[in-house]
């Protein structure tokens, strides 16, 4: 552009004095450089405007599943299916905590991933639990606000098998930048194995749920349970300490909750507080997990109850509210 302009301008230079040209308008240059230029944009316009559409087009999906979003974790459903599970960052808090050396994949890996076919068109729903999330995979061109209350649409076709990494691309509260997202993509054979596998262990699941139901637990090993739950999944917002952060997030110690009756103390557990970022525990934790970490707060930080809360007082809780429903 440049070059011509500077080109144009040596060239075409005239001497101080110099006449300049006299013409008119001519109507042909007028018409040819508007038409020109205007069936450029239309030429650019109809292919922009097909990929926009076909973008934004999540109809005849070959599987469709819905990501839902919460303070700080990814949910994942596949629909039709009966498989669901959450993916939780997976990186030691040693790492985190400078204890020890970060690796290549800091923060950005999970605990399980999400698994999808090669050469199928897969529809991604997102929503949110709590406050504004966005999944975000840069590989996949795809990010998306996860907005409680809506739901938005997105998909991808992955060509190639591999790890495909993202992220939460919204600040969503104090461990925003702990919220990984990682798209395991395999063949549609490998994916097909993957899906019964992943129901076998549904159902595997249940029926050890059904026999730790059963089973009367010592203290010690409540205990033992309850602080790797709790370390996993309460330490981030009730800090180890059980101080919590004032103002924020409630502490464990002393809490009217943590040592008074224990029936408020499982349902805050299972359902939640909605409006706040006490999230529902049910989906996400084993009945023997809710009675240890249940345990561990009632007997650590000087809250010297001395209970000791077994997997069937959870399972017939669980129980009573699906009746209720």
């Amino acid at each position: 552009m440049f070059g011509v302009m500077f080109w144009a301008l040596l060239k075409h230079r005239k001497s101080t004095g110099a006449v300049a040209a006299q013409f008119h308008e001519s109507t042909k240059v007028e018409i040819l450089w508007t038409t020109i230029p205007f069936l450029i944009l239309i030429g650019m316009a109809i292919p922009a405007t097909k990929t926009l559409i076909a973008m934004e087009d999540t109809s005849k999906a070959d599987l469709t599943i819905k990501v839902t979003g919460s303070q700080w974790k990814w949910h994942y459903e596949y629909m039709g299916h009966d498989v669901e599970f959450y993916s939780l960052l997976s990186t030691p808090r040693d790492e985190i905590n400078d204890l020890q050396d970060k690796n290549d994949n800091y923060l950005l890996e999970v605990d399980n991933h999400l698994v999808i076919p090669t050469d199928r068109k897969v529809r991604f729903l997102m929503t949110s639990n709590d406050v504004i999330h966005s999944w975000w995979v840069p590989d996949f061109a795809v990010k998306k606000d996860a907005n409680p209350g809506f739901i938005n649409e997105a998909w991808t076709k992955v060509n190639e098998e591999g790890i495909y990494r993202g992220q939460c691309a919204e600040l969503c509260g104090k461990d925003h930048g702990f919220m990984p997202v990682v798209v395991e993509a395999v063949s549609p054979e490998n994916f097909e194995v993957w899906l019964d596998d992943a129901k076998a262990a549904k159902a595997k699941a249940a029926a050890e749920s059904q026999a730790v139901a059963e089973q009367i637990l010592s203290k010690e090993e409540l205990m033992e349970v309850g602080e790797q739950t709790y370390m996993a999944y309460c330490a981030a917002c009730h800090q180890p300490t059980g101080l919590g952060l004032p103002g924020v997030f409630p502490a464990m110690k002393g809490s009217e909750i943590v040592i008074g009756d224990l029936k408020p103390h499982i349902d805050i557990l299972l359902l939640g507080r909605p409006g706040t970022a006490m999230q529902a525990f049910a989906k996400q934790l084993t009945i023997k997990q809710i009675a240890g970490v249940i345990t561990y707060k009632r007997n650590s930080w000087g809250n010297d109850t001395g209970e000791v809360i077994q997997p069937s007082q959870i399972q017939q809780e669980i129980d009573a509210l699906e009746e209720a429903k």
